[in-house]
């Protein structure tokens, strides 16, 4: 919006004289310079309450233009110009335009302007009437800004997040967040102004937004810092993931992304295997090279420079990298396994690498401490690591599951295989889903999230123990959902992997409808965040355990491979413990994972599963049950199927005689004389004997007889 058209609008009259009458705003004391001295940069924070600092008990010291203030130093003077409650909509119940505040900053004529204004757009009464109207409304606003001092450097910043809290949030205020940042990064695209973003550093921390929209002084010194980057450029030189590291595992034969974060201007030199790129860092700081594929490769070096800056990377290895991840049965380590003794003997193998991440804290039934308690809420639950070569020693604490899973793939593609592990014991699946996806498809579970009937009983009086000591009641736990999301995979930074191994179902046991919709957002997650649709991901089928409501969840489980594409599931229940989450035998789980990868990911002639239930028939009074990878299909021990039911009412089975047809089984009963429904292994702790001609066991199951049905 122009001028002119302003003028049209009576409320904005008095705007304009004052806007034809500016004067020099007298600036503080403490900036003001000796005659001749050059004079300060001075910093317009323009925005709403969050500039301002509502919310901080001494907002004159922490609020965040202040704490830039004390960033940037005396060489810049910063205005904070924010006004509670304030729209950017003209037309808004509080329009920016129209308060002292924006007069103020006119008068400022501020050499940068830094924009933070949209969150109160969100009202009801703004965002649905006026939102047509938001992008010329936010050029009118700078068009202002530059009209008082014409060579104004402008910053616009995407919107500080929403906490899932906020009493609007599921009636529209989340949809509308989203929108309304997609416009403020068309007015950076059209305006060609810098766009810094407010959102991304303190959407894993909800913790620092006490009234869900309000940071707190630490949240007001993340802001601070961010605008102090945008201005500077200094985001404190090179960094990278600690994933990159000497006898780092590279992924083969795909373009290599490798990335990181610099000083905004920097140029950056990436040097590996005679491939030689360079990058820019951008004014957030981020920078990134693709490499050409690379096929398998051992003791190669990865170099990258930036200005006087050298990072130098030995041992290099490029091969296949996969992500481990659950709770503790991915976690149990090979020292406890029960073949462990006489593996942990033989696992030196150079070529096999292992990056374990290991939690700081158990989460036994204790109350932790307050040193503990700062740590989780500062994302910190993992211990620093590294690289290290598979030997006895490093091979002893790496997960079982995933040590057996990596030595088979060594043995089978005989290239360099690296394994990264970050699972946690008891660990809720929702603690590993990322928050924009529950905050979009499954916003009531993050709602008071210990005393939510979605999260297991046990993980929510588990944590509650833990934090005890949480006097502000918005403490972090890695059993919150998205906790170990933001803690464990965000800090990967999409280190290029092959796909995921998943061990984990033990915590969401109480609820497999619930299970189903957060581990289909899950895959889908991890997926987007490593920008690969189909990257495989294979998971762990419950084993057995006389635990009522598992039969149930293994068959919730099979359904999901069989809707989730790209996915295998390994069953284990012929390996459970009537007694023990945490059973002993390890080495089958690993290597039916492997089965999968090898077979689907790797394309080798080897069968990937045990006998996968497809379609149910009837004929006459039988039951002909078909089944997937069943060539050879007979039973573990020698005796006749069992474990097989039928009912021709749902919820009455009956045993049934089970006879082995080829690759198919017939069903049959003396009490059911016309059967419909079929079930198999529907016990917790099962003895079901059916497997094929690999000895692999077929999974439980249920179904029911249609016409060429098909699950």
């Amino acid at each position: 919006m122009t001028l002119k058209q302003i003028k049209s609008q009576k409320a904005l009259s008095t705007l304009l004289l004052v806007l034809l009458c500016l004067t020099t705003l007298q600036l503080p004391a403490a900036a003001k310079r000796k005659k001749g001295a050059a004079q300060p940069v001075r910093v317009a924070c323009v925005g709403n309450s969050i500039t301002y600092g509502t919310g901080i008990a001494d907002r004159e010291h922490f609020s965040y233009p202040v704490q830039l203030q004390q960033m940037l130093g005396n060489g810049y003077v910063v205005g904070n110009f924010g006004k509670p409650g304030a729209t950017l909509l003209y037309k808004g119940h509080r329009p920016y335009v129209e308060q002292p505040e924006f007069k103020e900053a006119l008068r400022f004529k501020g050499d940068i302007a830094v924009i933070h204004l949209g969150i109160n757009d969100t009202d009801p009464r703004n965002w649905p009437n006026y939102r047509d109207e938001f992008v010329k409304d936010y050029l009118s606003i700078m068009d202002l800004l530059r009209a008082a001092n014409p060579k104004v450097r402008f910053i616009l910043a995407r919107m500080t997040p929403i906490a899932d809290r906020h009493p609007r949030f599921q009636s529209g205020t989340k949809q509308w967040h989203d929108e309304i940042q997609t416009a403020i990064e068309t007015v950076a695209r059209i305006s060609g102004a810098e766009l810094i973003d407010f959102h991304e550093p303190l959407y894993p921390y909800p913790n620092l937004l006490p009234d869900a929209i309000h940071p707190n002084p630490e949240g007001a010194g993340i802001l601070a810092k961010t605008v102090y980057g945008g201005i500077t450029g200094n985001y404190g030189g090179l960094s990278m993931s600690s994933l990159y590291a000497d006898y780092m595992v590279l992924q083969r034969d795909v373009p290599l992304d490798i990335h990181g974060t610099a000083n905004t201007g920097e140029k950056i030199t990436v040097e590996l295997g005679g491939q030689k790129a360079s990058a820019t860092a951008d004014n957030q700081g981020k920078w990134s090279v693709v490499l050409s594929p690379i096929q398998a490769a051992e003791d190669l070096t990865l170099t990258i420079t930036a200005g006087k800056q050298r990072k130098v990377f030995s041992h290099v290895a490029v091969g296949e990298v996969w992500l481990c991840s659950g709770q503790s049965n991915m976690a149990f380590m090979l020292c406890q396994a029960e073949s462990g003794k006489e593996d942990i003997a033989a696992a030196d193998d150079p070529q096999l690498r292992l990056f374990d991440m290991k939690g700081r804290w158990e989460t036994y039934d204790v109350a932790w401490p307050a040193s503990c308690l700062d740590s989780l809420n500062h994302l910190q639950y993992f211990h620093d690591t590294t690289w290290q070569p598979s030997t006895p020693a490093s091979a002893s604490r790496f997960s079982a599951v995933g040590y057996y899973y990596g030595r088979m793939l060594r043995q089978k593609l005989g290239v360099p295989v690296g394994l990264i592990c970050n699972a946690v014991g008891g660990a809720p699946t929702e603690a590993w889903v990322d928050r924009n996806s529950l905050e979009t498809s499954f916003s009531n579970i993050l709602s008071n999230w210990l005393q939510n009937d979605f999260i297991q009983d046990w993980v929510r009086g588990r944590a509650a123990k833990n934090l005890t000591n949480d006097q502000t009641k918005l403490g972090r736990h890695p059993y919150e959902p998205c906790y170990l999301y933001e803690s464990g995979i965000l800090p990967l930074q999409r280190y290029p992997i092959k796909g995921v191994i998943w061990y984990q179902g033990e915590s969401n046991a109480h609820n497999k409808d619930a299970h189903a919709k957060l581990f289909s957002l899950l895959v889908n997650g991890w997926r987007q965040n490593w920008n690969n649709p189909d990257m495989p991901f294979y998971f762990v089928q419950l084993s057995s355990l006389n635990r009522p409501s598992w039969p149930w969840f293994r068959d919730s489980q099979l359904r999901l491979m069989k809707e989730i594409s790209n996915t295998g599931m390994a069953v284990s229940s012929d390996h459970g413990d009537s007694l023990d989450v945490h059973p002993r035998c390890k080495q089958p789980i690993g290597e039916r994972l492997a089965r999968w990868a090898l077979a689907k990911t790797y394309g080798q002639d080897i069968t990937p599963s045990g006998p996968v239930f497809s379609s149910v028939t009837r004929q006459a009074d039988a039951l002909i049950v078909s089944f997937l990878y069943a060539d050879g299909l007979q039973t573990s021990d020698g005796k006749a199927p069992s474990c097989f039911e039928i009912a021709e009412e749902d919820g009455l089975f009956h045993p049934a005689t089970a006879t082995i047809e080829g690759c198919k089984v017939r069903l049959t009963s003396p009490t059911i004389k016309h059967p419909r429904y079929v079930r198999y292994a529907w016990q917790p702790f099962t003895r079901a004997n059916l497997v094929n001609a690999d000895q692999l066991p077929a999974s439980t199951f249920r179904g029911e007889a249609r016409t060429n049905q098909e699950f």
